[in-house]
Order: C-alpha cells, then sequence, then structure tokens
C-alpha cells in the first residue's frame, strides 16, 4: 500500500514544531511497510483531485495567513481541498490552518481573510493570547498538546467541536469547545507536534486515508506505542 501526504504551504504554515505531525504520520506507515510520499503544497504548486491521500495544514503568523488565504482562492486549491474532504480524504489542520479552513479570519488590522468554508467556523483576533498546554477530552479519548493562538474560533449552529476542553483555552477561552471536525477533516489548535503525543489520533488519520483510497475497511497493523503512551500519560498527569 502507498500514501501521499499533501504537507500545504509548509514553508509559510509551520511553526511550534508542526512538522513534526508529517515525520509522525511517515514513520507510524514506514513501521507498518506502508510507502509514503509527502508532497508540499505551496504557492507555485498545482493541485489536483487525486493528487493526495491525506492532508496536513500547519500554523503561521497574520503575514503568511495573508498570502496563504489569496492563494487558496486565486489558485483554486480551497475547491479542490473542499472538494477532496467531502469525498472522505482525511485532514488535520492546526492553528492558522484551521481558521482559514472556516469561513474567515478577522486579524487586528485589515479585512477579514477570506476561508475556504469547510468548517462551519469563523475566528476573529483576541487581545490576549491563549498560551500553555492543553488537554482535550474527544472521540479519540484524552488529546493532549500545546496552544499558543490570540485567534477566537467560535463553532457555528450544526458543528462538531473535536472535544472538550479539559485544561487549556480552546477554540476561544469561553464555551469550552476546542476544533472542529467535519467527516474526516479536523481543525484545533493543538501543537505540539501533536500526532507524536497522540497516536490514536495519527492511526486514525492513516487508517481513513487507506480506506478511501482503496475502497475497502483497513485494519492496521498494531504498533508498539510503549514510549508514545507513556510521553501521553505523563502529559495528562501533569497538565490535564
Amino acid at each position: 500500500m502507498k500514501l501521499t501526504i499533501g504537507y500545504l504551504y509548509g514553508d509559510l504554515m509551520n511553526i511550534y514544531g508542526d512538522t513534526g505531525n508529517i515525520i509522525a504520520l511517515k514513520k507510524r506507515c514506514e513501521w507498518r511497510g506502508i510507502e509514503v510520499v509527502d508532497k508540499n503544497i505551496s504557492i507555485a504548486t498545482l493541485l489536483s483531485k487525486g493528487d493526495c491521500d491525506l492532508f496536513f495544514f500547519g500554523g503561521g503568523q497574520d503575514q503568511q495567513q495573508e498570502v496563504v488565504a489569496k492563494d487558496l482562492v486565486k489558485s483554486a486549491k480551497g475547491k479542490v481541498i473542499t472538494s477532496e474532504i467531502e469525498r472522505g480524504v482525511p485532514l488535520l489542520s492546526i492553528c492558522g490552518g484551521y481558521q482559514l479552513l472556516g469561513e474567515y479570519y478577522k486579524p487586528h488590522k485589515g479585512p477579514k481573510l477570506p476561508g475556504v468554508e469547510l468548517f462551519g467556523a469563523y475566528t476573529v483576533a483576541g487581545d490576549k493570547r491563549m498560551i500553555g498546554n492543553i488537554t482535550t477530552e474527544s472521540m479519540f479519548g484524552k488529546l493532549v498538546g500545546f496552544e499558543n493562538h490570540s485567534g477566537k474560533t467560535y463553532l457555528k449552529k450544526g458543528s462538531t467541536p473535536l472535544g472538550m476542553v479539559i485544561k487549556g483555552f480552546g477554540n476561544n477561552g469561553e464555551d469550552k469547545t476546542e476544533g472542529c471536525i467535519y467527516k474526516n477533516a479536523i481543525g484545533c489548535y493543538m501543537h505540539g507536534s501533536l500526532l507524536p503525543k497522540n497516536p490514536r489520533l495519527a492511526d486514525w488519520l492513516i487508517k481513513k486515508a487507506l480506506e478511501v483510497k482503496y475502497g475497502k475497511n483497513i485494519e492496521l497493523k498494531p504498533l508498539d506505542d510503549t514510549f508514545e503512551l507513556q510521553v501521553h500519560q505523563s502529559a495528562i498527569r501533569r497538565f490535564g
């Protein structure tokens, strides 16, 4: 089996160790004998339906988000991404990437940055940074990560949060929601990197990618996650 992972704007949207998520996905595939190709998709890159089996979209500063927001619309990459999500292709987006997949992001200065409207959510710049370790109760169990954002994301009626905050701020520091999930697409504020600390979530993304690509149920070969789970439990004990 083979997977192509599309790293969206990795040259512009990559802060707080986000690339570690790509590394985790690749290693967990390789340990199972699954061939992996990672494809960097940026301003000068064309993106067509079927090019990628799984997407990752990291975080960035306002200046980079402005550039990326324009390209998502101008190049039609945004339409390709939303079309792929509709057919079940999985995606993980974090912080700035998450914000640009909503309806819009309104920075402190300047006009709204249009999103691709994948998630039923919108983001406005807040006055204070929400920073620190975060623990969230989700369908994957407890997820642990690190957040650092001033943007406050609000889910619209009918949108499903990834989980509920146990420790930390989450989407906006007000309603205890964290992230958003739509079909097999996830948006959240958990840097970390997220996936090395949360192997169950990493395997869910891999499983969904394989199932959509090959059109059948996939049972992943179990891995020895002793070390990963020790890190996960240690973070819960310390921060959750």
